[in-house]
């Protein structure tokens, strides 16, 4: 007799969380928030930890955290309660079918990823969320000196974003001249990333800006 694994769901009545079937597509986001302000994304907001605290330094930005994980939502949503925000809001959401459906080009100021699966065998890595085409796609919704940030505790994938980030020409690089950091001024490290650094685990940094005049290559 086989055992059938099943997640149980929690429901999520928060007032911060974008309940998908009352969301519409491509929605006013400043009645949402309550306001006009320029947005941000982060895809894999896992518990909350990292959002609530970014939020708190930018109060003049609106949040989307986004997790495939419906319990991760419940204690993001719970976090941003607690810490009394208005500015978060935290949707379970699959990364780019979201951006494609509710986001406007153009309309985000700033992108955060922590710490995304990297599936580490060979054969698993075309899976990878962080590669050049997402990234591509990333620009169109970012504005002209809009931030794309990327963290990852795996050297392979640190690596391999740090790598091929220079090619793409809607960016420019903000550690110049380092391709990544393991250490980065003012952003928060995430519960999981300090766990893997108790464990001597090096943090990948790497941080770009979408360029105001994209450099384009004669053909």
């Amino acid at each position: 007799m086989h055992r059938i694994s099943t997640q149980t769901m929690i429901a999520i009545d928060s007032p911060f969380f974008l309940q998908p079937e009352e969301l519409p597509k491509q929605p006013d986001w400043s009645t949402i928030f309550g306001n006009d302000r320029p947005l941000a994304l982060e895809i894999g907001c896992g518990i909350g930890d990292f959002v609530v605290k970014t939020a708190v330094d930018f109060p003049d930005l609106n949040f989307i955290a986004l997790d495939f994980y419906n319990k991760g939502c419940y204690k993001s949503c719970r976090r941003v309660e607690k810490a009394g925000l208005d500015n978060v809001r935290v949707g379970r959401f699959e990364a780019r079918q979201f951006i494609a459906d509710y986001l406007q080009p153009g309309s985000l100021q700033k992108v955060f990823i922590n710490c995304p699966d990297p599936w580490p065998k060979q054969r698993h890595r075309k899976r990878r969320l962080v590669q050049p085409a997402f990234v591509k796609f990333l620009a169109d919704y970012l504005v002209p000196g809009g931030d794309f940030h990327f963290a990852t505790d795996f050297d392979d994938y640190g690596i391999d974003v740090a790598g091929f980030m220079p090619q793409l020409d809607e960016f420019e690089n903000c550690l110049t001249p380092d391709l990544y950091r393991h250490e980065l001024a003012n952003y928060h490290r995430t519960k999981y990333m300090l766990k893997f650094m108790a464990h001597g685990a090096r943090i990948y940094f790497v941080h770009y800006r979408k360029a105001v005049s994209p450099l384009r290559l004669e053909s």
